[in-house]
């Protein structure tokens, strides 16, 4: 999206804002209808690892995963045909929003590790009929907003002087805004890997990953006025987004301290966040009034059968999963009838801080 540099510290950032908000009300529907949805998340880990080895930015890698699952929904594509349009989607995502000699050029693509193990070797031919085919479903428009393009307008004001932490003030505001930082790409990663969350508008997501983040940090109150009234999002319309993005950050976490100390597994503890020379469980701080935690009658969140989260609730169940982390670095025969595992590209949850007073 042509957005010259740090758009959201110039004058016309709250117009460019707008102008994505409409947007985004006109993109086109997600229904969710593709037969190879199951191996969705392993495409767009491949996504996600490609462009991290070519270091482009995050809009690019999420506009890229948004045309895949797009033309995914569209056509019932092979298995091997779905390597091939992942990664068009990624060049045609990186041409749309980065430098040209940032693009990732066709010898080097070949050149990746991972496309020797999966016996992949794309050709000019085969990438400029894909990238055409991709133009001509989407009406050559690639103007598609996605949650990488808001979060960086709601970033600057996420951390506030007058926040608390721990009901405390915060003494040093550039370590928390970089904890900030970290955890709001963290969860915005997150978003990613799940379809289910294209039924948020992308800056619903965006508000929701800064949202959770500021829970993680102990911030109080959770969504200040001020990002309330940026974002036009009050706390009540991002509590489902910020529960699905909070149980898959416990996932993530339990699996960490799995692999950590394999002894840990079998007991069946509940998660626990050092803060401040304390362990603090999520249960808790969740429930914390300064935390502006709305609880209202509904029905608990169903997760996988590793345990329950016993922290949230939500409108409707729902079910998320916690399969093992594997790299795709691995040989694999890639067929039709491959089991993928629930998270190929692993997304490691940062460390929660504890802040020196």
């Amino acid at each position: 999206m042509e957005l010259e540099g740090q758009w959201w510290k110039e004058e016309l950032a709250e117009d460019i804002h707008q102008a994505l908000r409409y947007k985004e009300l006109r993109l086109p529907v997600f229904k969710g209808q593709s037969p190879q949805l199951s191996l969705r998340r392993y495409f767009a880990d491949l996504i996600a690892i490609v462009s991290n080895r070519f270091k482009l930015c995050p809009a690019a890698r999420h506009l890229a995963v948004y045309l895949l699952d797009l033309f995914m929904d569209r056509y019932d594509i092979s298995v091997q045909q779905l390597h091939m349009v992942a990664l068009s989607c990624l060049l045609l995502a990186s041409k749309f929003e980065e430098r040209e000699d940032r693009v990732p050029k066709l010898e080097t693509l070949n050149s990746l590790g991972c496309m020797s193990s999966m016996n992949l070797v794309l050709t000019k031919q085969g990438l400029l009929h894909m990238e055409l085919l991709l133009l001509e479903t989407f009406q050559w428009n690639l103007y598609l907003p996605t949650a990488a393009h808001f979060i960086e307008y709601y970033l600057p004001v996420a951390v506030n002087e007058m926040d608390l932490h721990d009901g405390w003030p915060m003494v040093c505001m550039e370590k928390t805004m970089l904890y900030m930082s970290k955890y709001a790409d963290y969860f915005l990663e997150v978003s990613l890997q799940d379809h289910s969350f294209l039924q948020f508008v992308p800056s619903l997501v965006a508000a929701a990953c800064v949202a959770s983040s500021r829970v993680i940090l102990h911030l109080s109150p959770t969504w200040p006025p001020r990002l309330q009234r940026l974002s036009a999002y009050t706390w009540e319309q991002l509590l489902p987004c910020v529960e699905r993005l909070l149980i898959a950050h416990d996932s993530d976490v339990k699996e960490a301290n799995k692999q950590k100390c394999p002894q840990l597994s079998a007991q069946p503890a509940q998660m626990v966040y050092p803060v401040q020379g304390q362990s603090v469980s999520l249960h808790q701080y969740m429930q914390q009034p300064n935390t502006q935690y709305v609880q209202q009658s509904c029905q608990p969140v169903v997760v996988s059968s590793q345990g329950p989260a016993t922290y949230l609730t939500h409108t409707a169940s729902m079910q998320v999963s916690t399969a093992p982390l594997h790299g795709l670095t691995q040989t694999q025969s890639m067929d039709a009838k491959v089991s993928m595992p629930g998270r190929a590209y692993q997304v490691n949850p940062c460390a929660a801080p504890c802040f020196n007073r």
